[in-house]
């Protein structure tokens, strides 16, 4: 599959690598949703998008909108708990990710949803990861960004003043508390030109 992809200067790792999660910054986001943000969590993201990018099996999905059945503006792949992640290291993420947040949490991070956004037009609408617990309990979401940055937008549900980070080269973020259920978040479309960027969603079982 065809990208076209500019990688960081700033990372020039031949291996994929973690780095301590003890620097995520936590911002408050209010009705008791949160979110932790650590830049550059992952050094060699670079090399790790092009391996996903061409070796994940991904795939198209069609959904019914209003009376139409449109094309889902992005590709897919999901990892169930027992199925084997696509790169070693992103099972030591999840790995790291369940250690970090056991007492907060209470349970690991099970499975991961990739999301392949190719260009400006790829995107992915408001909402909050509410089918199954999500909707009625507190969870968390983390999402683990390579390839070029592209812009996450968080906001309260039903709407208001919205939060943006930045995301990719390995970039980390991770939605808790009530997020799901009291905010919403999306990535928005963009005429700028920009960079193919590959999304990481490690998720509790039962959360979607």
């Amino acid at each position: 599959m065809a990208t076209h992809f500019q990688g960081s200067l700033f990372d020039q790792a031949d291996e994929p690598r973690l780095a301590a999660l003890d620097g995520a910054r936590r911002t408050e986001l209010g009705a008791g949703a949160w979110i932790d943000v650590l830049p550059g969590w992952l050094s060699g993201a670079d090399a790790l998008f092009e391996l996903l990018a061409a070796d994940v099996p991904w795939h198209a999905e069609r959904r019914t909108m209003y009376d139409s059945v449109v094309d889902v503006p992005r590709l897919l792949s999901f990892y169930g708990t027992d199925d084997p992640l696509p790169h070693p290291v992103l099972a030591e993420a999840r790995a790291a990710l369940s250690r970090h947040y056991a007492g907060e949490l209470g349970e690991p991070f099970t499975t991961a949803g990739l999301c392949y956004y190719r260009d400006g037009r790829d995107s992915v609408a408001w909402h909050g990861d509410r089918i199954g617990r999500g909707a009625r309990e507190d969870t968390m979401v983390a999402i683990l960004s390579v390839g070029t940055p592209r812009d996450l937008l968080l906001r309260p549900a039903g709407g208001g003043h919205s939060v943006r980070r930045p995301l990719g080269h390995g970039d980390l973020i991770v939605m808790g508390g009530s997020c799901q259920r009291t905010w919403e978040h999306c990535v928005p479309k963009t005429t700028r030109a920009t960079g193919p960027r590959v999304s990481v969603q490690f998720r509790p079982h039962g959360v979607r």
